[in-house]
């Protein structure tokens, strides 16, 4: 459904979306050229839910709304491509946690400094008031939104 007639405006789902896909496309073009070339969308998507200390394929499936076959599936190419490794999991000895590998820490180095610039833009752009009072509505409507956080 297009909203681009005169008067209509883009609802603020579709705002958020658009910025952030401006963002993720910004993070795997730094990716790409440093060597990373390999990460789909959908790996990276799953990628970024991975917690400090590892998280089960269960839980990323959930938080990626998809089913645990296809989190199954996309975390066996992120282990092949040496992105991610799985550990036993200290507090269950039949489940295993997905960690970030080294490999994929240069990645999510590389993606930090990328965000990082991005939301510098950004703050250029919209000002320090204005970045500021963005963040703090969005994380304001994370206690709604997000059932994850």
């Amino acid at each position: 459904m297009s909203t681009d007639l005169p008067g209509d405006e883009l609802n603020l789902g579709l705002l958020c979306y658009i910025a952030y896909r401006s963002m993720e496309t910004r993070v795997f073009e730094a990716l790409a050229a440093a060597g990373f070339d390999d990460m789909t969308t959908a790996q990276g998507r799953v990628f970024a839910r991975i917690g400090p200390n590892g998280t089960r394929v269960t839980e990323l499936a959930e938080q990626a709304q998809i089913t645990k076959q296809t989190a199954g599936f996309l975390v066996d190419q992120l282990e092949r491509a040496g992105y991610v490794r799985r550990v036993p999991d200290a507090t269950d000895a039949r489940a295993r946690l997905v960690q970030i590998a080294p490999r994929g820490q240069a990645a999510v180095a590389i993606a930090r400094t990328v965000e990082a610039e991005v939301e510098a833009e950004w703050t250029r752009h919209l000002g320090r008031q204005g970045a500021s009072q963005l963040r703090r509505a969005l994380t304001r409507l994370r206690e709604i939104a997000d059932p994850y956080r």
